[in-house]
């Protein structure tokens, strides 16, 4: 009898013991994950894994992923297997990148948490392109801007100033042939006078 009781109270005692744990073992919590946490990887994955203690619920599970810049890098929608959840990795430029988690647990905690790993030679970010100045085009000149123009470019004949005329020298009264000889005739009869005188005084000198 005293054997039975012994038997009774092992097996309550051992009952007594994995009770509190059943509680413990409906918290759900994060296991592992490719890549893990803090790697550095070369080469992008094509997806993440995350590994949990327990299945998830697709309908109270949510995962995030960030690279640089807090860019988004989710490529598309989780998939979910057992204890394991993947999401479609779209990498953006080498850096660091975070993969958030948020979930229920069987016990209904909500459970949170990140991990963190480094692309080393992810695929680099599009710059920000500066857009080219666009060109003005010209306005169009109209025919009578034309006209203008060429009447403006033209050069503006200078009028020659006309030439002086000469100044007429006075011309000289001109004698006639008539006016020679009358000089030439008085010349001589003075002479002639002035010879007859002459001959006279010496005349009457004698």
């Amino acid at each position: 009898m005293a054997r039975a009781w012994a038997v009774v109270l092992g097996v309550a005692f051992g009952v007594s013991l994995l009770l509190p744990a059943a509680p413990a073992a409906a918290h759900n919590a994060l296991t592992g994950s490719d890549p893990r946490d803090g790697a550095r990887v070369a080469n992008a994955p094509e997806r993440i894994e995350l590994r949990f203690l327990a299945r998830t619920d697709p309908a109270t599970t949510k995962i995030t992923i960030t690279g640089p810049d807090d860019v988004a890098a989710v490529g598309g929608e989780p998939r979910f297997s057992g204890n394991r959840v993947s999401v479609p990795f779209t990498p953006g430029g080498a850096g660091l990148y975070t993969v958030g988690y948020e979930l229920v647990s069987g016990d209904g905690h909500p459970i949170t948490g990140m991990i963190r790993f480094t692309l080393t030679t992810g695929t680099p970010a599009d710059p920000t392109t500066t857009p080219e100045p666009t060109a003005t085009p010209e306005p169009t000149a109209t025919p009578e801007a034309n006209a203008a123009a060429t009447a403006a470019a033209e050069p503006t004949p200078t009028k020659s100033p006309a030439p002086k005329q000469a100044t007429p020298m006075p011309r000289a009264e001109s004698t006639g042939p008539g006016w020679w000889w009358a000089g030439i005739a008085a010349v001589v009869l003075l002479a002639v006078l002035a010879i007859a005188r002459l001959l006279r005084r010496r005349a009457a000198r004698r």
